[in-house]
């Protein structure tokens, strides 16, 4: 039985900002249910392939074609707004909040998605049971939140817009080795739910072992993919990613 179309799929992506390439005939799958990770070093364009997904950054058109396709549907060309209606969410690096607003209301806001105003209540459930602390916090403005809380916030948000696919971009920067755990476990149980997750991460011991599979990317271009944990085990990762 052929295996069926991936839910994300990155097709010989070209992409830069003006006259500076940055991506290189990048191919990148990411099939239902699965946790796939996407690291590198600073400055490999890991940020840059998100922003592409989400139509920030345009394709270079190239005779043989690049593509980004979401559940079998090209979606480069689509504005951003396109996009995340189509069911993908991102919580992007530095768990951005809205300061001012509360917890609540910053939860509320990523309900505004059309597929997720009539689940509000329940999405608010399902946000409160993964991040209790939020709960406990929902009247509170997010600048009094620490960078911890900050980034549970972001990300309930985002789960709020009920997506069928979740970017993550960097979630355990900054974040001390106890909260980056928290954050790992939420992960899990989100992927354990159903949701489909692409981990843009630095942090090779955080993102490779709950990673189904894996994609290094260094200079623009992929380099290696296997399962997560055994490109923990990869001389190169281990090399270039853990100085052993």
């Amino acid at each position: 039985m052929p295996e069926p179309a991936p839910l994300l799929a990155l097709e010989a992506v070209d992409a830069g900002y003006g006259a500076l390439q940055v991506l290189w005939g990048v191919r990148l799958l990411v099939r239902h249910g699965e946790i796939v990770s996407l690291i590198g070093p600073n400055g490999a364009g890991k940020t840059t392939v998100i922003k592409a997904i989400l139509g920030l950054v345009p394709l270079r058109r190239r005779p043989a074609g690049g593509a980004i396709r979401f559940k079998g549907e090209r979606i480069d060309g689509l504005a951003p707004e396109q996009v995340v209606r189509r069911g993908i969410a991102v919580v992007p690096e530095g768990a951005r909040v809205f300061p001012e607003m509360t917890v609540l209301d910053n939860l509320r806001m990523g309900a505004l998605a059309p597929r997720a105003r009539g689940r509000e209540p329940q999405s608010l459930d399902d946000v409160f049971t993964l991040f209790p602390r939020l709960a406990e916090r929902r009247p509170q403005l997010a600048r009094t939140l620490s960078g911890g809380e900050r980034q549970m916030l972001a990300i309930g948000r985002a789960l709020m817009s009920c997506p069928e696919l979740l970017l993550l971009d960097e979630p355990s920067l900054g974040l001390q080795p106890s909260l980056v755990r928290s954050i790992i476990e939420a992960i899990s149980r989100i992927n354990e739910r159903g949701l489909t997750v692409l981990l843009i991460e630095q942090n090779v011991h955080f993102s490779l072992p709950i990673s189904r599979r894996a994609y290094v990317l260094e200079q623009g271009r992929v380099v290696l993919e296997d399962a997560g944990p055994a490109l923990l085990e990869s001389p190169h990762v281990r090399l270039s990613y853990l100085g052993v």
